[in-house]
């Protein structure tokens, strides 16, 4: 069944719809052409009355059952797909994106949204843990200490420009905030406001089919900074989720940590994603790396936060019939559309500095400079172990179709290279299955610099599962202990809370003895489903 949503084009505050203020467009990357509606940047009054509404839903949001929750998750997935055909063409006009590509993260979203139904039904991500009261501990007695994980408060979330249904509106950061129990607040990205107001119209439906508080979510617009550095100050939000560039990360770190309530701010930045291409992998399979090196890094125009931007290979006999199909690989590639006219001029901007620290193996097909199009070439770099111990730059991110290949000569440079390594998303190891034992200080070293480790296959591509960590050190994230993808993003928007000598009937039901939830929970230091039963007093005489 297809779902009708009107594309309002001013914000969603609640159940009402925002103010008519600063106007600005979308615009098609491929043409450069501005797109109709105009959208309005939300008010001050605005984001005052969202945060409002937030404050006021948390305490009857944050209450509601895991199967409530998860309910409303779902609805929220059957909406997005109900209204799948007119968010996949809005989306394609706004960033070019091609439609199979979207009609694939349609899919990721809605996915990742019932992860999450299924995490808070289920209930044990709570990690319920109760300490039974033991009367006969000497020298004193032991109280009845019980804990479980509770939502922060309402949370900001901004929509990311290259992912605009995954990581925006409805995305992972949305799906696992409004799973913990918090009301959320997006500010949607300029790049794509028509598909935001779709994505956000079905979850303000969601939000009435499920007679839930209409401060559950909202929805503000603005061309600029000005609506998102109002909201990170806002003295109602307790947390800040971001995917984006360092620049952009870094200033809402500081607008969060400066706060007279400091607060979490859980940035996602970007990456190198380094590849270590080992002797064994390119003696044996020298064409297929080739053929995949060139896939990943021009996968979605380069735009992935998970794209290989440094790869590293081995000096040896096969190493030149390897650059030179990698090379005419990259002359092959056709001309990429950027997300916007902004993130094109960056990128070549980038690749010719790029230029003054290595040199240009390959480019792809030459951009026709007559349009307004935000298109660009593929290019491939190459450079040695010197002029990347020497020039850092070589292991900074550029946002596009590009990587730099740099040689090493032996195992001591390959370590050195990981050793210097700022953090990242990933690492990926090419390597032969009989490499990995004489590699393992290699591979201790990586799992201290990167949430994921990738083994003869490449980082694009993130699986939403349990397991899942899309994360890293600084400056890959603001959060190194944190993912933003899989269930385990859930813990991001809470925090531990403790009951000391309650009684039974005072407790959350997640730590009521009889578990009339049925939850896995941790028992006096064992995992059980079961009622716990408190420690008997000894009676002396």
């Amino acid at each position: 069944m297809e779902l009708a949503l009107e594309l309002k084009p001013v914000s969603l505050i609640g159940f009402e719809d925002g103010a008519e203020g600063t106007s600005f467009t979308g615009v098609n990357p491929a043409t450069g052409a501005p797109l109709e509606p105009k959208f309005f940047s939300a008010s001050s009054e605005d984001l005052e009355r969202a945060a409002a509404l937030a404050q006021s839903a948390f305490p009857i949001y944050s209450n509601l059952s895991g199967k409530e929750k998860g309910a409303f998750l779902r609805c929220i997935a059957a909406s997005i797909e109900a209204a799948a055909p007119a968010i996949i063409q809005r989306a394609h006009l706004e960033t070019a994106l091609p439609e199979a590509r979207l009609t694939g993260e349609v899919g990721r979203t809605c996915g990742q949204l019932r992860l999450f139904a299924d995490v808070v039904e289920e209930g044990s991500w709570l990690d319920a843990r109760i300490d039974n009261a033991d009367p006969n501990r000497k020298p004193l007695p032991m109280p009845s200490i019980r804990s479980m994980h509770k939502p922060l408060g309402p949370v900001a979330v901004f929509g990311a420009s290259n992912f605009p249904l995954a990581f925006s509106v409805a995305g992972g950061d949305t799906a696992s905030a409004l799973a913990a129990g918090n009301p959320v607040i997006v500010k949607a990205h300029p790049a794509h406001p028509g598909t935001s107001a779709l994505v956000g119209q079905a979850i303000r439906e969601s939000v009435k089919a499920s007679r839930l508080p209409e401060g559950v979510f909202s929805l503000l617009f603005d061309s600029g900074v000005d609506v998102g550095v109002q909201l990170v100050k806002h003295p109602a939000i307790k947390a800040v989720a971001f995917t984006g560039s360092f620049a952009g990360g870094t200033a809402l770190m500081k607008l969060a940590a400066a706060r007279p309530e400091p607060i979490p701010c859980y940035s996602e930045m970007g990456s190198v994603n380094p590849v270590f291409v080992l002797p064994g992998a390119l003696k044996q399979r020298a064409s297929a790396v080739a053929t995949g090196l060139q896939a990943s890094f021009t996968l979605g125009a380069g735009q992935f936060c998970t794209k290989p931007g440094l790869v590293l290979v081995p000096q040896q006999d096969g190493t030149p019939g390897f650059m030179k199909e990698l090379g005419d690989k990259v002359s092959g590639t056709p001309t990429q559309t950027l997300l916007t006219k902004a993130i094109a001029a960056r990128y070549t901007s980038a690749v010719k500095g790029r230029m003054s620290d290595a040199s240009v193996l390959a480019e792809g097909a030459k951009v026709d400079s007559s349009t307004d199009a935000a298109t660009v070439q593929a290019s491939l770099f190459v450079a040695d172990y010197k002029d990347l111990m020497e020039h850092e730059e070589l292991a900074q991110e550029i946002f596009g179709p590009t990587t730099v290949v740099v040689g090493y000569q032996d195992r001591k440079q390959l370590l050195a290279v990981a050793e210097q390594l700022e953090g990242h998303l990933t690492a990926t190891l090419q390597a032969d299955e009989s490499e990995l034992a004489d590699y393992a200080d290699l591979i201790e070293i990586l799992s201290r610099k990167v949430g994921r480790l990738i083994l003869n296959a490449y980082p694009t591509g993130v699986e939403v599962c349990h397991a899942m960590v899309h994360g890293g050190p600084f400056p890959a994230t603001s959060d190194g202990r944190s993912t933003s993808v899989g269930s385990q993003a859930i813990f991001r928007f809470t925090r531990l809370v403790c009951y000391q000598s309650f009684p039974d009937a005072a407790l959350p039901d997640e730590l009521k003895s009889s578990n009339p939830l049925g939850i896995m929970r941790m028992v006096d230091g064992e995992r059980s489903r079961k009622p716990s039963v408190e420690r008997p007093a000894v009676r002396s005489g």
